[in-house]
């Protein structure tokens, strides 16, 4: 029977007296692309450390495909590839050299096809001769991701990969990790662009105050906590909501110019309207969809806007 490419059981670390992650389990199985979500302060970057063995677990235990993290160290090192949220590079080094160097650190021979395939697909190639000080923050990333995928690992672990860059780099990028995971490649990734994490991901799981909230398919997550949104654009923005509104689960945005509710089965677009009217609240038009993996998200997390989504 196949192992699981990353066995997470009963994770757990603190700083001082705060607890950053409270026993988490969860498996990620061979060949899927798996998304870890959640807020800032949520515990992601620090489980995403404590597996890559930047930092020290306190309890708990991390296998990849099979070998623990702690006692078979060095096996683990060379499954995974990581691209963490900080941009980590050698300033000394040019790109070229750093990629021809860095493979040896996993006891890798380098791969001159491999290589010169990450620097094409990666958009690098004029940028070879550069030292990391004269590269812009976009091209730093696109050199780790490089620099995380040159030993072939079979589980790569992205940390918020596309923050900072522009559309077409963020399109190139998931295009690329897709045709990866099609040649056998698993993924973790992190990324606060959740409609990104809702066309990428087979599975996902939503960690809040250093605990997972959720843990399923996103089709799953979809079905079992979606419902019908409603939107409501106001002639005059507001500054609170009226308690009145709470049972329709109301989120100012916009500025205050919209409101976004989440309805229950038993509650209908007529009932909330009728109750909309009744605070005098003049609306110039409303729109309805089935609710997102955002939605979903800042129901569980407890996030007040789309705007404090985007800054996770």
């Amino acid at each position: 029977m196949q192992k699981p490419a990353l066995t997470i059981s009963h994770l757990a670390k603190s700083y001082g007296s705060t607890d950053a992650v409270k026993s988490i389990s969860f498996e990620i199985e061979t060949g899927e692309i798996f998304g870890l979500l959640g807020p800032n302060g949520a515990g992601k970057s620090t489980t995403i450390n404590m597996i890559s063995g930047v930092t020290r677990i306190d309890s708990g235990a991390v296998e990849v495909f099979g070998y623990d993290n702690q006692t078979d160290y060095r096996m683990t090192r060379c499954l995974c590839g990581v691209m963490h949220q900080e941009i980590v590079i050698d300033n000394f080094f040019t790109i070229d050299k750093a990629l021809r160097l860095h493979a040896g650190y996993y006891g890798v021979a380098d791969d001159p096809e491999w290589r010169n395939m990450l620097i094409d697909r990666l958009g690098l190639r004029e940028h070879l001769h550069k030292v990391m000080l004269k590269l812009s923050g976009g091209l730093k990333r696109r050199f780790m991701i490089a620099k995380a995928l040159i030993h072939k690992p079979k589980l790569l672990i992205l940390d918020e990969p596309t923050a900072g860059v522009d559309v077409e780099l963020r399109l190139t990028l998931w295009d690329f990790v897709r045709e990866i995971n099609r040649q056998g490649t698993t993924v973790l990734l992190t990324t606060h662009y959740l409609e990104e994490a809702e066309q990428m991901c087979n599975r996902v799981a939503i960690m809040n105050h250093g605990q997972l909230v959720a843990l399923d398919t996103t089709v799953a997550l979809l079905k079992k906590l979606g419902s019908r949104m409603v939107t409501t654009h106001l002639a005059t923005p507001l500054q609170d909501l009226p308690p009145e509104l709470k049972s329709f689960k109301p989120r100012l945005k916009n500025g205050g110019n919209d409101i976004t509710f989440s309805l229950t089965e038993n509650q209908t677009s007529v009932d909330l309207l009728d109750t909309v009217r009744g605070l005098d609240i003049a609306v110039t038009d409303v729109e309805t969809r089935q609710s997102n993996l955002e939605d979903i998200f800042l129901r569980l997390t407890g996030s007040n806007d789309k705007e404090r989504t985007n800054a996770l």
